[in-house]
């Protein structure tokens, strides 16, 4: 097992602003080797892998390994990058059955957005690391862990496909908006306020679906509007071709109604828009992009909801005009440089470059120096090991049934 980590980190770019890493070993209780944000270079996460040894203890309690990692790795203060937009990706080696119940503890991962793969041997429970994996497919098996060997390319192409969505085919990376899957939510401001705005507000979207490659497994689209109450004009799943979306776009009518429930409105969003029912591939991995249009101040209060949004792994980008509060765009938008300002709507033109290449920054973050792109991921391995890394991302699970190799 050991040496299997060791190999799966030689292939990655350990580097402050490349990927990191993270170990923890579990039996009864979890025990972080080190931290994502322990080592800044390949070698010094090496040579402290070299030096892991076997934790031993009982029984084997994974959904609680699973819950510390969600709690104390896959966090800010331990180096995970999760809020930055950065791919989390949790890699588990387990050889037997979980004591504990893991069902609420992998639902918690999903929930924030942790990719996670499960290895299990003989000894293992192949049902529970399909419901512990993001997808059954992602749930692979080995007779003895002495053949790992012989799926670690199998684990790595899998890990790259969903944490680095593209190709590149040259050593300039252009601002290709279409390239990577999104899913892309506008929430417009239809108070009374904004409707002699709204006009150059739907002309907005109309531009920047045109900007997109809307397809059923492409980018997806969903407008919503709000004032007192939100009103969804279409889900994420709603359509599938561009020109069925900027036919709907085209045909929206400003809502009215007042005050203006900002708060409200993005909880809304939360529980019933980037969800799997209404078209958000979100726990697939896919990059979950709001865009708020506001004209005024929100009369409730909106911190709770954007952190909310903030924790599901969802990226807001806030664009105000002479109406609205800065200061609450900023808190709102998952960084304060992703809130824009016009002083009209009319303006938003102005603004469109800025906020495009602001989303494909975020839903791909790349930065290549050869043909091939690279982007940030967070893995970690739950043995508990854990890695945090902007081009690949793994973690896996030991357990105390078999020796450190």
């Amino acid at each position: 097992m050991r040496d299997f980590l060791q190999r799966v980190m030689e292939k990655l770019n350990i580097e402050e602003n490349r990927d990191r890493v993270s170990v923890v070993q579990y039996s009864r209780d979890p025990e972080v080797h080190f931290h994502l944000n322990a080592y800044t270079t390949k070698e010094d996460v090496l040579e402290s892998v070299r030096g892991l040894r076997h934790k031993g203890g009982r029984p084997l309690n994974t959904g609680a390994a699973l819950q510390h990692v969600k709690d104390n790795v896959f966090t800010a203060s331990s180096g995970s990058r999760r809020l930055e937009g950065v791919p989390q990706i949790l890699i588990l080696l387990s050889g037997g059955r979980s004591y504990d119940n893991v069902d609420a503890a992998a639902s918690s991962l999903k929930e924030i957005g942790v990719l996670t793969f499960g290895i299990g041997s003989r000894g293992s429970d192949s049902g529970e690391l399909q419901r512990i994996s993001n997808d059954p497919k992602y749930a692979i098996s080995v007779s003895d862990f002495s053949d790992l060997p012989n799926v670690q390319e199998q684990l790595l192409d899998s890990v790259e496909t969903v944490a680095i969505p593209i190709a590149t085919t040259s050593s300039t990376v252009t601002a290709d908006y279409t390239t990577p899957k999104k899913d892309v939510v506008f929430l417009l401001d239809g108070s009374d306020g904004t409707r002699n705005s709204f006009p150059a507000m739907r002309d907005f979207v109309r531009r920047v679906v045109e900007k997109l490659n809307i397809a059923e497994n492409r980018d997806r689209v969903s407008v919503v509007q709000y004032s007192r109450e939100p009103e969804v004009n279409f889900y994420l799943n709603a359509y599938t071709t561009k020109e069925d979306v900027l036919d709907s776009v085209r045909g929206l009518r400003h809502k009215g109604g007042r005050p203006l429930n900002t708060g409200a409105a993005l909880q809304y969003l939360k529980d019933n828009v980037f969800t799997a029912s209404s078209g958000s591939r979100r726990l697939e991995g896919v990059p979950q992009i709001l865009i708020l249009l506001s004209g005024g101040r929100s009369y409730d209060n909106v911190d709770a909801a954007a952190s909310s949004l903030k924790e599901i792994g969802v990226l807001t980008f806030g664009i105000g005009s002479r109406g609205s509060d800065s200061g609450e765009l900023q808190r709102i938008s998952n960084d304060p440089k992703y809130a824009l300002s016009v002083s009209d709507f009319s303006e938003l033109p102005n603004v469109q470059e800025q906020l495009l290449a602001s989303v494909h920054t975020v839903s791909v973050p790349i930065a290549t120096t050869s043909p091939t792109g690279m982007c940030m991921t967070n893995i970690y391995v739950l043995c508990l090991f854990c890695l945090d890394v902007k081009s690949l991302s793994s973690c896996g699970l030991w357990d105390n049934h078999q020796p450190l190799r």
